[in-house]
């Protein structure tokens, strides 16, 4: 489930994300909104929010249309057909150009190939413990040409998301995660504690104790974290449950990751999900499948998203995305979905075409060739 929601925008939310209009200002900020709720109702400052709040009910995340899922996918067969279609690539990371610290075999061909047609590239990933920078670094590391400012993870979704709703700078963000939320943080200008300095803090329960947390907290952003503990459980709730108007952020709500090309691990949505029992809260879902990074990419860059073929390994949140922002869908079956998933009668997301790895862009042209 999703909580899309919105707060004041000022002139430097609309400088941030590169509008060229305020049409287009009306249009991205209209994409985070309910469909129940207008665009003149749901500008509202900060202080209000609160009142508000309970007013944004959650939105299925599942916003295809019975057509799409009705459809079955197609195999990709013909890739000039989908490459010479649209403009821009976007590509998930994990289990899509590589899985933990492994690159994907024929992945440094395939972007060539497709930055020889003209072709822009961008990088979305929903893992949240590296900044931009870190990314960029761990692209270097196995090879990649890629720009910092092609690379778009959920740990700057959080910050940009904090910017564009005017977040007061006088408040703080407890942060559940790792060291990408902190450096995003920093970088817009925001307070911040937590994060991995608390991984190792331990609650010792003793009669009467009464856990103390910072009032000035208006907003907790929960991502995957490997130094979750139960101090962070209670740290995070009391900030939520008790702070006036504090906001509860997910980076993603995956139910599992990457760490390791050996198997599958538990991702951010565990943490989350932890969060979401104990405050009764649905939270604010800044990564993939929420548009907002769709919208922010959008504007950035000024293409329409009918250019735009998303590529990834995930049913529900990559392939998901990319058909909730109205682009095509390339579904791999290189990480998390496999044929039977895909196939399984009970799948209602379906992309517009799949196939086996990335790589199959270029082997299927020399088959067609």
């Amino acid at each position: 489930m999703l909580i899309t929601i919105t707060a004041s925008v000022s002139h430097s939310f609309l400088s941030f994300f590169y509008f060229p209009s305020p049409s287009s200002s009306r249009t991205l900020i209209s994409s985070l909104l309910p469909n129940k709720l207008s665009l003149r109702s749901s500008f509202l400052p900060f202080s209000s929010f609160g009142r508000r709040r309970h007013h944004l009910h959650s939105q299925p995340t599942a916003s295809v249309s019975a057509n799409t899922m009705n459809a079955s996918s197609q195999k990709l067969e013909n890739p000039d057909d989908l490459i010479d279609s649209v403009e821009t690539f976007i590509f998930d990371c994990d289990g899509v150009v590589w899985k933990g610290d492994k690159l994907i075999d024929g992945v440094p061909e395939t972007l060539d190939m497709l930055r020889s047609k003209g072709k822009r590239l961008v990088f979305v990933t929903n893992n949240s413990t590296k900044s931009r920078k870190q990314y960029g670094k761990k692209f270097e590391t196995l090879g990649l040409n890629v720009r910092e400012e092609e690379i778009f993870a959920s740990s700057f979704a959080a910050a940009a998301y904090l910017k564009s709703i005017d977040f007061p700078k006088d408040k703080k963000v407890y942060v559940i995660g790792e060291d990408g939320i902190l450096k995003e943080l920093e970088l817009a200008g925001f307070q911040y504690l937590g994060g991995p300095a608390d991984g190792e803090k331990k609650i010792e329960l003793k009669p009467g104790f009464l856990m103390e947390h910072d009032k000035d907290v208006g907003a907790v952003v929960v991502g995957f974290d490997r130094y979750f503990n139960y101090y962070k459980i209670q740290y995070g709730t009391l900030c939520i449950r008790e702070n006036p108007d504090c906001l509860f952020i997910a980076t993603n709500r995956d139910a599992v990751t990457h760490l390791t090309d050996a198997q599958e691990w538990a991702g951010g949505g565990s943490m989350v999900g932890a969060i979401r029992g104990s405050t009764q809260k649905e939270p604010i879902v800044v990564g993939k499948p929420s548009t907002f990074m769709m919208d922010y990419l959008s504007q950035k860059f000024d293409i329409l998203k009918s250019q735009i073929c998303m590529v990834g390994d995930r049913l529900d949140t990559d392939i998901l995305f990319g058909q909730n922002g109205g682009c095509k869908t390339l579904l791999v079956l290189s990480g998390v979905t496999t044929p039977q998933m895909l196939q399984n009668p009970s799948n209602s997301i379906q992309p517009d075409f799949y196939t086996n790895k990335v790589s199959d862009f270029l082997s299927l042209k020399a088959t067609a060739v």
